[in-house]
């Protein structure tokens, strides 16, 4: 899939502490940061399957640390299969070899992303609508994470917009990304397209995510978080745009 080398591994261990850094300030955007930065050098694909590790083991724990985790599964199960059913199927695309229409489609998540989050504001869903509007949720995200590895849209602001206290939304946030990186891994491996040397990269990411999630936490004390997401957003927005225009152009 890609060739070893120094300024590979280098640039892997700097860009998973960077994503751990998001993640530790601000408690997501790991493999949103991950697939922007290893995306302007990599194909998506290839990015993609870096991630794969180091988001599961973030993810897990960020799961498993959170209060209610059988009555998570109640609420959101449907959205959960929906987005294994959209990942899996939208996986065709990231791994079709089109890397400028992936490149481009990468590039459109993370500007919606990043511009919906800087001007969004926060509504609540109608609990009555959750029946039939979480399995749609969840299918959109599914499409958009197998197209293009990023899976916070639209995921994200509708959980954000259920109206869980902060250790739930924590925790809801982290089934989503848990079972989203493992529908990926299964859409990657159904195509052949999951090959054991990114494995071995992508464990190797586990290290720098780990200390980067350390020193978010610092960095959290000692900054605003809505400062730090703020300009982290803008930052993002920019990296999305040079994307969206190279796979366009």
């Amino acid at each position: 899939m890609y060739e070893f080398s120094l300024s590979l591994l280098l640039a892997v261990v700097f860009t998973f502490f960077v994503a751990g850094t998001v993640k530790g300030v601000t408690g997501m955007g790991l493999p949103t940061v991950a697939m922007g930065v290893l995306g302007a050098f990599l194909s998506p694909l290839a990015a993609a399957t870096m991630l794969i590790v180091p988001s599961f083991v973030t993810n897990v724990w960020q799961l498993l640390a959170g209060p209610s985790f059988a009555g998570m599964i109640r609420r959101l199960g449907p959205m959960m299969v929906a987005i294994v059913i959209g990942t899996v199927a939208g996986a065709s695309m990231l791994t079709g070899g089109d890397t400028r229409l992936t490149t481009a489609a990468l590039g459109i998540a993370l500007v919606s992303y990043a511009v919906y989050t800087l001007v969004a504001r926060p509504y609540r869903v109608n609990p009555a609508y959750e029946g039939w509007l979480s399995p749609l949720i969840g299918l959109i995200t599914g499409l958009v994470t197998g197209a293009t590895g990023v899976f916070v849209i639209p995921a994200v602001p509708y959980i954000q917009a259920l109206g869980f206290e902060k250790d739930d939304l924590v925790q809801a946030l982290g089934l989503s990304f848990t079972v989203s990186t493992i529908a990926l891994a299964i859409g990657l491996a159904s195509r052949g397209a999951y090959q054991p040397d990114g494995m071995a990269v992508s464990a190797l990411a586990v290290i720098p995510a780990l200390i980067g999630m350390w020193a978010g936490q610092k960095v959290r004390q000692a900054v605003s978080p809505a400062t730090f997401k703020r300009w982290f957003l803008i930052a993002l927005a920019v990296l999305g745009a040079e994307m969206m225009l190279r796979g366009f152009w």
